[in-house]
């Protein structure tokens, strides 16, 4: 069963997402800064970079975007040249062109801006300029992925990209087309403002969390969708009756006097969730420790002691930090390097049935991650795509004292 629940406050929107009960995804957003991810500015280049193939660009922001080369080349790998040209044979300063970010500023770098448009609708994500089609790896039954190919190849025009979105599965052609006419038109106003736009300017601002999770999040198998704002609450089932009519049903508004996110379990959930140490159904536990681009996560038997033998218990302990760290990772929204110290097992078979056990479950996370494998230390090496600040940091800042270090110095 999966819910999806919605707190607005004051200064704040956040989300959560319970699948039987059990806390998947949290996301939150300033009430007065959404999310830049998406976004399209026309900007200025400030000035390019050769030793790094890369320019920067003046998009209206504190810091300039960087623009990598290969995110200036056409999207499409057969349409490359054979050799990767020099950023300077393709920018200089001073060129105006318009772009979309796809990496938010963190820390004390600048945006990552591409110029391979998509822009996303309910079934399908539109790529002006890509030229090819793309099937989500979700839908897996062959005949199925066939049959929308076909429909995606009836409905674009020559030079545009179609990528079809899980939530395509089954969909007409009527639905499949009207989206990407919208789309369509969608970027057809974005190209007109930017000829007449002064650069640097934001010329389309994605939807907000709300209108994403609405979009993205909200399908057959969702069982409610609550919320406790009742404007949110309002324009949420206006969409669905729009965009999926048989969905909006399912949309309520939190009434009770206890607030939403403790009358559910999804506070208790949330505060375990971010501790240091976290511990396993068994008795076992993770220690947690994260930096800007790389987690490192420790399991630990602690109070498990198991039944059989050492390595079966040790097997079982690893299974449980597996399927744990894949809903933290996704729970906690990771991005970059990730190590994990399993225990050390003896047998092949059990480290290769770890991995297995991650890679499952890791398909139900929207972002994209990877399990890289093991290393030659026995450790587990994983990626997942960056592309926000750590939802952590909103709630959470440096202490003082001991400067992140979580050691105060004793004389």
């Amino acid at each position: 069963m999966k819910q999806l629940f919605i707190h607005s406050s004051q200064n704040l929107t956040q989300s959560a997402l319970l699948e039987n009960g059990v806390l998947t995804e949290f996301g939150v957003e300033r009430t007065e800064q959404s999310s830049l991810i998406g976004n399209m500015y026309k900007g200025r280049v400030v000035n390019v970079l050769p030793g790094m193939q890369a320019a920067f660009v003046d998009i209206g922001l504190v810091k300039n975007a960087f623009l990598y080369v290969d995110d200036v080349l056409h999207p499409h790998l057969d349409k490359q040249p054979k050799e990767k040209p020099s950023i300077s044979d393709l920018l200089k300063a001073g060129d105006q062109l318009i772009v979309q970010m796809m990496k938010e500023p963190l820390g004390g770098k600048g945006a990552r801006v591409t110029t391979h448009f998509s822009l996303p609708g309910r079934w399908l994500v539109y790529m002006p300029e890509a030229d090819y089609i793309g099937i989500s790896k979700k839908i897996e039954h062959e005949a199925e992925r066939s049959r929308l190919r076909g429909l995606a190849e009836s409905i674009r025009q020559e030079g545009e990209g179609v990528i079809l979105r899980t939530n395509a599965g089954g969909e007409s052609l009527e639905a499949l087309g009207e989206d990407l006419n919208h789309l369509r038109r969608l970027w057809r106003d974005i190209v007109a403002r930017g000829k007449s736009a002064p650069a640097p300017a934001e010329l389309h601002r994605d939807t907000g969390l709300v209108g994403r999770l609405v979009r993205d999040v909200v399908t057959p198998d969702t069982e409610e969708l609550i919320f406790d704002d009742e404007d949110s609450m309002l324009s949420a089932k206006a969409y669905l009756r729009q965009a999926a009519p048989a969905l909006a049903s399912k949309v309520r508004l939190h009434t009770e006097h206890k607030p939403l996110f403790e009358q559910y379990g999804i506070k208790e959930q949330l505060d375990k969730a971010f501790q240091s140490r976290i511990w396993l159904p068994s008795g076992g536990y993770l220690v947690w420790e994260q930096t800007e681009a790389l987690t490192v996560i420790d399991v630990n038997t602690g109070k498990y002691t198991g039944s059989i033998d050492l390595e079966e218990t040790v097997f079982q302990t690893n299974l449980e930090a597996a399927d744990e760290v894949a809903r933290l990772l996704r729970l906690r929204d990771v991005g970059g390097i990730i190590i994990v110290d399993f225990i050390d097992m003896e047998t092949e078979e059990h480290r290769h049935r770890i991995a297995q056990q991650l890679e499952a479950k890791i398909k139900r996370d929207r972002t994209k991650c990877q399990v890289v494998g093991w290393t030659k230390l026995g450790l587990m090496e994983m990626t997942r795509k960056k592309a926000r600040d750590n939802v952590m940091n909103y709630f959470y800042e440096t202490c003082a004292a001991c400067k992140g270090k979580g050691k105060i110095y004793v004389r």
